[in-house]
């Protein structure tokens, strides 16, 4: 970022103080009001008005504490005393900044976007659809910005609830047995899992405060402790380690900007910072490595690596395909969390901003797609790429970079972690690593392949609707989805090249954990 938008923002620090990651965490809600009137008197506009405002407003009081951060402080604001040791309270450090700064800017993004898909398709629940979403981000923000285990858990929650109608966007069959699946989960996960093993660690601590080092008492032994690292890995299910994976894929269903939210700008980026913050400020690095108890989770992430890599490569589906790509990739944050030093650490919190600037890019071009053609399916996207070229470029950029191929930002993060791996003489997982990109490459070279030189199908998609298959297939001369749909994914293509270039930012953000 220009170091003059952060001298600019240093001004503005003063006038907020320590409240800034509040407003930033509420911001999003106090449009809502706005969202719902404007729905209920029928203009749209006015409706995505406020959602712009909310978004732009979020992302620029996050901005504003960049100088602070950067400068080695901490931005902290206690709304609540609920119990000693565990107050509803926001502390922005670093790890926390570069998730919040990643979450607000591409909402603003898919705020955009979401206005061409939904309005592109004409689909119903618009205004429920933009007060959910603007939930949905306020609780990410919580989760990045929160102090404690306890704060962080609220926000989790409330994240997984607001999340339920964008699952569910289209209350058929399909859509409601997939919201079950979710919240049995998310929901069913966290509260059996996550909630006692937070529990048994005020017990221990008399607190839940994100500390270097962790909060543990010295004598636990490796049993008990491997049992809360578990108990949170699993009980945070946003994460997607397998075996709690299978609600990914069926969330599906849901709209492309909602799966945009659900891979990119929130859920599954919430459930893993979340793994993050209990490794490196509950449980504590030192005292995981002491017991051996990282590498166990090592091999755990490297095997949801492989294995949801392999998985995708059967899928036709192009969601699909993505959803699995996805569990594979967020591994690669548990993973680098698990190396247990500082390098990990950091590919671990550079992976989640990468991993999202080329899965959001995908997710956009999937839902182009389908707005202009209504195909869904790998093998009838044949010749797709020249009659698509913006869209599919885009497509291109943002697939290499969850591959790691140089010249993208996910080359960056995940030569941080492969570094991590190779310094802790990890050759194992330095070699699942490099099979977990041959897989990507596998899954989705022949997907760019098969658009810009295969061939069209001899028909339309029979489950496309009828007006978009006459109208729009691949032989009757399609050209590319509305303009709104389009430029997202342009943009979002741009910065997962720029920030291979550029990654200083995110790398001190990153670098400055506590």
């Amino acid at each position: 970022m220009d170091t003059s938008v952060i001298a600019s923002a240093a001004a503005v620090l003063p006038a907020f103080g320590s409240v800034a990651p509040l407003l930033a965490v509420i911001a999003p809600l106090c449009a809502i009001p706005g969202m719902v009137l404007a729905g209920a008197a029928s203009s749209p506009n006015r409706r995505e008005t406020w959602t712009f405002l909310a978004a732009v407003t979020s992302f620029l009081l996050v901005v504003t504490m960049l100088p602070a951060v950067l400068a080695g402080n901490r931005v902290e604001y206690v709304a609540a005393h609920v119990l000693p040791g565990a107050s509803l309270a926001f502390a922005v450090d670093g790890p926390g900044l570069l998730f919040a700064l990643v979450a607000s800017f591409l909402w603003i993004v898919t705020s955009i976007y979401s206005v061409g898909y939904m309005r592109g398709l004409s689909e119903h629940a618009q205004t429920r659809y933009f007060a959910f979403f603007a939930v949905s981000v306020s609780a990410a923000l919580g989760v990045a910005l929160s102090a404690n285990l306890f704060t962080l858990y609220l926000f989790y929650e409330i994240l997984s609830l607001a999340t339920y109608p964008l699952v569910t966007h289209h209350q058929d069959a399909e859509a409601i047995a997939s919201g079950r699946r979710y919240l049995a989960y998310i929901l069913g996960g966290s509260i059996a899992l996550a909630l006692p093993a937070m529990i048994a660690v005020y017990d221990l601590s008399g607190t839940l405060a994100f500390t270097p080092g962790g909060v543990l008492p010295p004598g636990l032994g490796s049993l008990a402790v491997g049992c809360l690292l578990f108990a949170f890995v699993f009980g945070f299910a946003k994460a997607a380690v397998m075996p709690m994976h299978a609600w990914l894929p069926a969330a599906m269903v849901a709209p492309t900007p909602v799966s945009a939210l659900l891979h990119a700008v929130a859920v599954v980026k919430v459930g893993v910072f979340s793994v993050y913050r209990v490794v490196t400020g509950i449980l504590g690095n030192e005292y995981l490595a002491a017991l051996h108890l990282g590498d166990v989770l090592v091999w755990v992430s490297a095997f949801t690596m492989i294995a949801a890599s392999v998985v995708a490569l059967t899928q036709d589906g192009l969601k699909r395909r993505l959803a699995y790509s996805t569990i594979g990739q967020l591994a690669y944050v548990v993973l680098g969390a698990a190396l247990l030093t500082p390098r990990g650490d950091t590919g671990a919190l550079l992976h989640i901003a990468m991993h999202v600037c080329g899965k959001i890019t995908l997710f956009f071009c999937a839902g182009a797609i389908f707005v202009a053609t209504g195909e869904k399916y790998v093998s009838r996207m044949g010749g797709l790429g020249r009659r698509m070229p913006f869209t599919f470029a885009a497509f291109a950029v943002g697939a290499l970079s969850i591959i790691g191929v140089p010249l993208t930002a996910g080359f960056v993060s995940k030569w941080q972690i492969l570094l991590a791996a190779a310094e802790t003489s990890r050759y194992g997982v330095v070699a699942a690593l490099c099979v977990s990109s041959l897989l990507s490459a596998a899954y989705f070279l022949p997907v760019i392949i098969r658009a810009f030189f295969g061939q069209a199908p001899d028909s339309p998609d029979q489950a496309a609707p009828k007006k978009r298959r006459e109208k729009k297939s691949p032989a009757a001369g399609m050209r590319e989805a509305p303009l709104w749909c389009v430029v997202p994914p342009v943009v979002t293509a741009l910065l997962v090249l720029a920030l291979f270039w550029w990654p200083d930012l995110l790398l001190r953000l990153a670098g400055a954990a506590p």
